[in-house]
């Protein structure tokens, strides 16, 4: 699937439809700054709950800080594969986890649960709502990122602990994301984890639900 760029827009459920978690088709050429601006204003333009904005953006280009949080990664990455039984480890095995130096730009998205002060409208029942509203950010740059031709990689293989202390962040404070993103040779037409056979989309029948979850 060919990558979208600026110049020839795209409608919204076109973005959703493309959207893929990048891995090994990052070219290696740097996001073009007015590009990666675009894209962290489209973040910052999320709907948060109280209008808190709890979110950060950490941009990380330095190759020396990539190998640094790659390294990191396939640290943990090896634990997991460890843990698993020999079948499955075995389908996992082929499975690019990240796109770390590849891509050549990181962005760790944090999320400050103090932002807006103690009494945050509409968190006051569910105080997971802060929390969403940060993921909110991370689909919209998602989502932009795909309309200007740029891949993104969500990596979860890592210790929290070590990602607040890598970018300098102090509790309660929190690193919920770090997005590769890069251009992109192609964008696959089927995500990787069906294609090797790790897990299968649900229909969306099996999803929709009307009056009771059934």
């Amino acid at each position: 699937m060919t990558a979208p760029s600026s110049a020839h827009p795209i409608s919204v459920y076109e973005a959703i439809r493309r959207r893929r978690d990048v891995r090994a088709e990052f070219t290696g050429d740097p996001v073009p700054d007015p590009v990666l601006h675009r894209i962290l204003t489209a973040a910052h333009q999320a709907p948060s709950v109280g209008n808190t904005q709890p979110w950060d953006f950490v941009i990380i280009q330095a190759p020396d800080r990539l190998a640094e949080f790659a390294q990191h990664v396939a640290e943990r990455r090896a634990r997991f594969a460890a843990s698993l039984p020999p079948q499955r480890r075995e389908t996992f095995t082929p499975i690019k986890i990240e796109g770390i130096r590849e891509s050549g730009t990181g962005i760790v998205v944090t999320y400050n649960p103090k932002r807006g002060g103690p009494n945050v409208l509409g968190r006051h029942t569910v105080e997971d709502t802060g929390l969403f509203s940060a993921v909110l950010a991370i689909q919209n740059l998602w989502l932009a990122a795909v309309a200007e031709g740029i891949g993104i990689g969500w990596v979860s293989f890592y210790d929290e602990g070590f990602l607040a202390r890598f970018i300098g962040a102090e509790a309660p404070v929190r690193p919920i994301a770090w997005l590769c993103a890069g251009p992109v040779t192609q964008l696959q037409e089927t995500p990787d984890l069906e294609r090797f056979g790790w897990r299968a989309r649900r229909p969306v029948s099996d999803a929709i639900h009307r009056e009771y979850l059934r």
